[in-house]
């Protein structure tokens, strides 16, 4: 491959990881609104107990997959085989999402359904996840062809980029560990939320 050519794909590769990091950060950023005001404060989801538990397992699931992906994309490349691992962990977050898809439909009918704000927040975050996935996959097929290591490679990103969507991993980490706790129906899980 001549310089001109590595310099084309290494501006591309820092062009895609840039624009997947927005995205994602986008993601966490519509996330965090959907958890705060449609699954605490319009719903108190928390405060529902085993009627909410199957939503919120999954809501917990998906968190933790989120946490890495937030956590891992803004300071290490996925090289080899771990680049599968990545792959697996995006693929297990959409069957997660399609299945609380369906989990909502019981968990909500109390409710009246899914608020519609709620559908179009979920179907904004479904599309942003999309492009995400788009700008992505060309750095993960590159990352497959090369040895196999999680290598500490933190990709050309403006620094507020990469403290944010790490500080997004935390958040979204900590959003799960309080799902769980709620579906578990642990004391005071439903806090601050009065328990049905």
């Amino acid at each position: 491959m001549s310089g001109l050519s590595r310099t084309v794909v290494a501006t591309g590769s820092i062009r895609d990881m840039n624009s997947a990091l927005w995205l994602l950060a986008v993601q966490g950023a519509v996330g965090a609104f959907d958890s705060f005001y449609y699954h605490e404060w319009m719903a108190r989801l928390p405060a529902r107990g085993k009627a909410a538990a199957a939503e919120l397992k999954l809501h917990a699931g998906r968190d933790v997959l989120y946490a890495v992906l937030f956590g891992t994309l803004p300071w290490f490349s996925w090289r080899g085989r771990w680049a599968a691992v990545l792959i697996v962990i995006v693929g297990a977050e959409i069957v997660l999402t399609l299945w609380d898809f369906v989990a909502e439909i019981g968990v909500r009918r109390v409710l009246g359904d899914v608020y519609a704000g709620e559908r179009i927040t979920h179907a904004v975050m479904g599309i942003t996840y999309g492009a995400m996935l788009a700008f992505l996959m060309p750095l993960v097929i590159r990352w497959w062809s090369l040895p196999t290591v999680l290598a500490l490679d933190p990709p050309a990103i403006p620094d507020v980029l990469r403290w944010s969507v790490s500080a997004m991993a935390i958040g979204v980490f900590l959003s799960g560990l309080r799902d769980l706790y709620a579906a578990l129906e642990l004391p005071h899980g439903g806090w601050p939320w009065d328990t049905e």
